[in-house]
């Protein structure tokens, strides 16, 4: 009898234990919803198909000047060897804009224009970027700044442009095909493209400051650009 009594007693106790521990998956909670993407800092790329004028909007104070571009064969003051006085057509390669949209087709880029090639991981590409961030700035609506971004992470390059306030355009080049194309292993690489859409020099000599980046600019397009 004591023992039934026992019994009777338990049972209640071992129903409200199972009734905690069995609920449907309508008790479960809701799974938390992916953290949103960081959006990018950099600018689109649904206008470098039209060329820079001195009306658009933050127009900045880079006049013309008279080009005297390298002969063929001459080496720059830098070490590196020029391009022809003709210059030479960018490379027929179509590449992704880090933003998204449509792909960019690198022959259609508007000059003047300065391409830089550079990747997170580089120290030299680091060094160098803000420089021609401060040039996109002084030069808008003369000549146009675009970035292709190298064999990097999307994270990694987001950082920088995070990091060291870079806006311009950029380009997306995991397989580096556009070195390929331009015979050149090492980055940063910056091709000088005057308003014919033609490869006046490209830059080789490492982290490019003010000075220098202003320097060429004039050389090779034909713009004075304060340094």
């Amino acid at each position: 009898m004591n023992r039934r009594r026992l019994a009777l007693a338990v049972l209640p106790l071992l129903l409200a234990v199972t009734g905690c521990t069995s609920g449907t998956a309508d008790d479960e909670p809701a799974p938390r919803p992916a953290a949103a993407e960081r959006p990018s800092p950099f600018r689109d790329c649904a206008t470098l198909s039209t060329a820079p004028t001195a009306t658009s909007p933050g127009s900045g104070t880079a006049t013309p000047t008279t080009a005297t571009p390298a002969s063929p064969g001459t080496t720059a003051p830098n070490g590196t060897t020029a391009r022809a006085a003709g210059g030479s057509a960018l490379p027929e390669l179509t590449l992704s804009c880090f933003t998204g949209g449509a792909p960019v087709v690198l022959r259609e880029v508007a000059g003047p224009a300065v391409i830089n090639v550079w990747a997170s991981w580089c120290p030299p590409c680091r060094k160098e970027l803000p420089a021609f961030q401060r040039l996109s700035e002084r030069a808008a609506g003369q000549l146009q700044v675009v970035g292709v971004n190298s064999r990097d992470s999307r994270g990694g390059a987001q950082s920088i442009g995070e990091d060291f306030g870079v806006r311009f355009p950029i380009l997306v080049d995991q397989g580096e095909a556009l070195q390929r194309e331009l015979k050149r292993n090492a980055i940063p690489l910056t091709l000088f493209v005057d308003a014919d859409g033609q490869v006046r020099h490209i830059d080789a000599s490492g982290a490019l400051d003010d000075t220098r980046l202003a320097k060429l600019v004039r050389q090779h397009l034909g713009l004075a650009v304060p340094a």
